[in-house]
């Protein structure tokens, strides 16, 4: 598992790196005020930027143990690991309900 969670790290690294030039290609590739010829070569550019730098193949991962479904965002845990620390109390804030 910590191989899956040193490889979500580092595309998230590589996304924050590229999230700038990725979107101004897109500014130039949708401004319909350009020439075509401007718009083909940022289309080009963009094609040729790594497909890893891309936001959508970011998955969410648990940080405790790897896991990929069902993620807390506000904890990045999942909802395993959420439910032991909470009762254990080592999240603070939260508690069982009963009523």
């Amino acid at each position: 598992m910590k191989n899956q969670i040193n490889r979500d790290k580092n595309r998230r690294i590589l996304v924050k790196k590229l999230e700038k030039k990725r979107l101004c290609l897109l500014a130039i590739i949708h401004n319909q005020e350009l020439p075509q010829s401007v718009r083909w070569k940022s289309i080009q550019k963009l094609n040729k930027l790594l497909q890893k730098g891309a936001v959508n193949r970011v998955r969410n991962r648990c940080i405790l143990t790897g896991r990929s479904r069902s993620i807390y965002r506000l904890f990045r845990i999942s909802r395993i690991q959420f439910r032991d620390l909470s009762s254990r109390g080592f999240i603070p804030g939260v508690r069982k309900s009963s009523w």
